[in-house]
């Protein structure tokens, strides 16, 4: 046998070797599926969506992604992330019963259902572990196509690393932006908006993306008749292929059980787009779904005789099998003694993360049986008590919903008795360690967090000249530019002509367009954009071009950035700025202030309403030295009001959650944020005409809301409140309200009824007139304290009219 005949058959037996270790991890992952269906079919678990039938594309999709790159995909790719050593059948099975141990599963320490992905980006106390050693999964959402925008982000990243000059430093997210942002979706979903959106984006940025669409032809039990155009997506996307005429994408598409075909095809994809920066689809078409969308019901519904005997014979894994054999890489003994081998791996394994999950809790049942049975023993009300003991105790499997329930209900018989202080410091004590198990890091938990961050005012020359708002925000940005290389900022003209207001003016002259730059009129991928290459470590600032607009975007900010860190349990971070303006203009569409919508939608971002350039730009510099979300919404009609030019550009800060009295007082508190102030402060000035001292208090930040509780302390002065707020009624207003006199308690403190003054319950209308007609203007504050006050004084204060 000569040297190379040697190489060669070492080469096959290598070979064969990957091959036979694909197949187990296929026939693993198809086993955990299928078990896994009849764990929620016997109620162990809540729901199941697997991932059975898109075994093998997603071993062609493991072979060609490395460590550093990004996927953003979609709840059934189980294989996948077994196939690069992220997910093992114990911890399958951890995410499937809901385990709320991050060690157990990792993905999201039981807060989301099983299949959805993810890998740690951050360590135990939120700081970066480097990213191009590992491979790495964007945590997965539901919402159909939501992973889209991210996946633009993710890649727009490679983008940025190659080609700015600055970030070298950087080596913990990227080598040479050689990384890819891979993408997975289901052939129903890309019916949705936010796939198409993102898809014209990437072929425009010309991104290192690779799209795989996963085609069984069904969405849930709609065919593909119903969504998509000649029921193919791909012929459908044939003007995106790029060609001598144009970049684009290059689009391929192979069968979903040709396990040789699809090695090939990902291969190539993945070497257009590491090398090229050309995003890639591939349409991943003649695959199956064997047990159906989900455990809420069987594809047999809806699938015809003719098609699931197709599905039987073009299986993947068994045609992965037929294959195997007919190319001689394994018997069809060997092959069929691995599948029983690895169904009791599986079982095993699937055992193993139930005793995992239940014992602790057993534990802990035990724990309060003791407690009860000690009260009982000294109580009237034994025989009561017994029996919720006895309830409690006969129930094999508990969840900890069972333990507090029957103590809390114990706890209502013996409201008088001796037992009730040891029983209700259980309770309080089980509260206070179980309850962060589902709770914790809606914000970040690390020293990085926003709230750590203290005041640092502006100082200013002595000869301090007036400026524009605008200049204020322009030069600071321009200090941001230049003190963070990582940082960036794009949206609707915020390049070339630096943004519709010229606060960006002239930034992308000096800072290139790779860091200021203009992007489509395309909302949802633009905050996409900031997503994905904040989870990357770059300092992005996704503009909007008015507040309005968000409403594109909300779903994107509400389903994936506010969620981020709570749904991972700590361990991703997207510390996005959102730039946006609004407030006080007139006509339906460029002038509401849908805050009240906004504030209770992204929980987990932080929102700042900063009433003037100074205090916008404050907030920028707050956030840059932070690990978390925000939106800041300037004020449109700010960026011409004179403001001093501050001296320490780039470094003062703006505190989150800490309010600002602007005029002291004593009859009343008036609370207000944004351009609205200066409405308030004018009505102000007019109360006192006629003897009505108001205090006027700036919120500055919705979210967090005054952490240091100073609204009470004025209303605790002036006993009186109103709150006054252009959203429409019961809107921001409504929580603003909630905030002072439930959470601070100022009820306390209040002679006369706490108000709100509010826009009308419609859009503004157009017009200066309409503005005035639909707004609070400084005429309504006046009458509306003025009122207040009449109700409280009628004699020193006789009714207006």
């Amino acid at each position: 046998m000569t040297d190379t005949e040697t190489k060669k058959s070492i080469s096959f037996e290598d070979f064969k070797t990957e091959v036979l270790n694909d197949y187990k991890i296929a026939v693993t992952s198809r086993e955990c599926s299928l078990l896994g269906r009849r764990e929620v079919l016997t109620g162990k678990a809540k729901f199941g969506i697997f991932g059975d039938g898109k075994e093998v594309p997603q071993l062609a999709m493991a072979k060609a992604f490395k460590n550093g790159d990004f996927r953003s995909g979609y709840y059934r790719d189980q294989t996948f992330m077994m196939a690069i050593g992220q997910l093992n059948i114990q911890q399958f099975f951890a995410g499937l019963y809901g385990h709320s141990d991050l060690n157990h599963d990792p993905m999201s320490a039981g807060r989301q259902m099983g299949g959805h992905f993810a890998t740690h980006s951050l360590d135990e106390n939120g700081n970066w572990k480097n990213l191009t050693l590992q491979k790495n999964s964007s945590s997965d959402i539901s919402p159909t196509a939501g992973q889209m925008p991210r996946l633009l982000g993710l890649a727009q990243a490679s983008k940025i690393y190659r080609n700015v000059t600055g970030i070298e430093n950087k080596t913990n997210f990227s080598i040479n932006g050689n990384e890819i942002a891979w993408g997975t979706i289901g052939n129903a979903s890309t019916s949705e908006g936010l796939f198409f959106e993102t898809i014209n984006a990437a072929g425009v940025l010309q991104v290192p993306m690779v799209m795989s669409i996963w085609d069984d032809e069904y969405g849930i039990s709609v065919h593909a008749r119903y969504q998509t155009t000649k029921e193919n997506i791909s012929e459908i996307l044939k003007g995106f292929q790029r060609d001598e005429n144009g970049k684009g994408y290059e689009i391929i598409k192979v069968k979903g059980w040709d396990y040789p075909e699809l090695i090939a095809a990902y291969e190539k994809a993945a070497e257009i787009a590491r090398t090229e920066h050309v995003p890639v689809l591939i349409h991943v078409y003649q695959l199956t779904q064997p047990q159906g969308h989900s455990t809420s019901g069987s594809h047999e519904r809806y699938k015809n005789a003719d098609r699931l005997a197709w599905e039987a014979e073009y299986d993947c894994v068994a045609q992965m099998k037929k294959w195997m054999l007919e190319n001689n890489m394994a018997t069809t003994e060997e092959l069929d003694s691995l599948d029983e081998q690895i169904k009791k791996e599986v079982l095993e394994g699937k055992k193993a993360a139930w005793a995992a999950y239940v014992n602790p809790i057993k534990e802990e049942q035990k724990e309060l049986v003791a407690v009860l049975n000690s009260i009982a023993a000294q109580s009237p009300n034994k025989v009561f008590i017994d029996k919720y003991v006895a309830e409690l105790s006969a129930i094999k499997e508990p969840i900890r919903k069972d333990l507090l329930v029957t103590a809390r209900k114990i706890l209502r018989l013996i409201v008088k008795e001796a037992g009730k202080d040891t029983l209700g410091q259980w309770i309080t004590d089980y509260t206070e360690k179980t309850q962060p198990r589902y709770s914790s890091h809606l914000f970040s938990q690390s020293d990085k967090n926003a709230l750590n961050i203290k005041e640092v005012l502006p100082q200013y020359n002595d000869d301090a000249e007036d400026a524009d708002g605008r200049m204020v925000m322009r030069n600071n940005f321009d200090a941001i530019f230049s003190k963070y290389p990582e940082a960036l900022v794009f949206g609707e003209d915020c390049g070339n002509i630096g943004d519709v207001n010229q606060g960006l003016e002239g930034m992308q002259e000096k800072y290139g367009d790779f860091r200021v730059c203009d992007a489509g009129i395309r909302e949802a991928t633009i905050l996409g954009q900031g997503i994905g290459m904040a989870m990357r470590g770059l300092r992005p600032i996704a503009e909007i071009q008015y507040l309005d607009y968000l409403l594109y975007a909300i779903q994107i900010m509400s389903d994936d950035l506010a969620t981020l860190q709570y749904r991972t349990a700590g361990r991703q971070k997207a510390p996005l700025i959102i730039r946006t303006r609004g407030h006080r203009l007139e006509g339906i569409w460029h002038s509401g202030s849908p805050m009240g919508m906004i504030i209770n939608a992204i929980r987990g971002i932080h929102v700042l309403v900063p009433r003037n350039m100074t205090k916008a730009a404050g907030f920028y510099n707050t956030l840059l030295t932070t690990d978390e979300p925000a939106l800041v919404v300037e004020c449109l009609n700010g960026y011409r009001l004179k403001e001093k030019m501050p001296s320490n550009l780039g470094e003062f800060k703006t505190p989150l959650g800490v309010v600002e009295t602007l005029k002291e007082g004593k009859d009343i508190t008036l609370v207000s944020y944004g351009s609205t102030l200066r409405i308030v402060e004018q009505a102000a000035k007019e109360l006192l005409e006629v003897g009505i001292d108001a205090e006027i208090i700036d919120i500055q930040s919705l979210l967090p809301f005054d952490i240091n509780h100073d609204i009470v302390k004025s209303v605790a002065k002036t006993n009186r409140l109103l709150v006054i707020d252009e959203d429409v009624p019961g809107g921001a207003s409504a929580y603003i309200l909630q905030q002072i006199v439930e959470e601070q308690n100022a009820y306390k403190y209040l002679d006369s009824k706490p108000e709100t003054l509010t826009a009308k319950a419609h859009r503004p209308s157009y017009g200066t007139d309409g503005d005035y007609f639909s707004k609070p203007s400084s005429e309504d504050i006046f009458e509306k304290v003025y009122a207040i006050m009449h109700e409280a004084k009628p004699n020193e204060f006789p009714k207006l009219y």
